[in-house]
């Protein structure tokens, strides 16, 4: 793979990542029952840091988890014997909770759809609503992002690779690449 284009540098992450906040504050009426919960891997560190901006907007940090969906895809080749999420971690009930789950890029919708059933694995929630950095389009599931960072159509010859300084060591950026012929 060849990096065809950078599509986001590490301050139009930012900037992303502050308007979604802004706009998680506002849909949701402030932090009240708020659990932000990022899906393993990258969409960890940016639950953290939306939290941590919706800190500053609001004055406190709504509680954040993370949530392993591996057991709960659907492509691996062995189906799981019994469903479970080891890699888990949410330190705060989701009954009743208004959960945000959090990734990096929206592509077919599979990812999501496994998160969700991990999370209702572990309790009710009043709604979950859906995060994203990236949403590159080409939905296989009828899923949809409540929150983008940025919409950016790709061919399916393309792949958006997002570089988190926390994840990868480097500096953040959002990149397309494209297959080699």
């Amino acid at each position: 793979m060849r990096i065809k284009k950078q599509i986001m540098d590490g301050e139009a992450m930012r900037r992303a990542l502050t308007r979604v906040a802004h706009e998680i504050v506002e849909r949701n009426k402030g932090t009240k029952g708020l659990v932000l919960i990022g899906i393993c891997t990258r969409g960890v560190p940016l639950a953290e840091r939306i939290a941590r901006k919706i800190s500053i907007i609001e004055g406190n940090m709504p509680p954040v988890g993370f949530v392993d969906i591996t057991m709960y895809r659907d492509d691996l080749s062995l189906p799981p014997k019994q469903p479970s999420a080891p890699d888990t971690k949410i330190n705060v009930p989701v009954n009743a909770s208004k959960v945000i789950l959090v990734d990096d890029v929206l592509f077919t919708g599979r990812t999501i759809r496994a998160a969700m059933e991990a999370i209702i694995d572990l309790g009710r929630p009043d709604s979950i609503q859906l995060a994203v950095l990236v949403d590159r389009g080409h939905r296989e599931l009828p899923i949809r992002a409540d929150y983008v960072g940025k919409n950016v159509p790709t061919s399916h010859r393309e792949n958006i690779e997002v570089m988190l300084e926390e994840v990868d060591g480097e500096i953040d950026q959002v990149v397309i690449t494209e297959m080699e012929h």
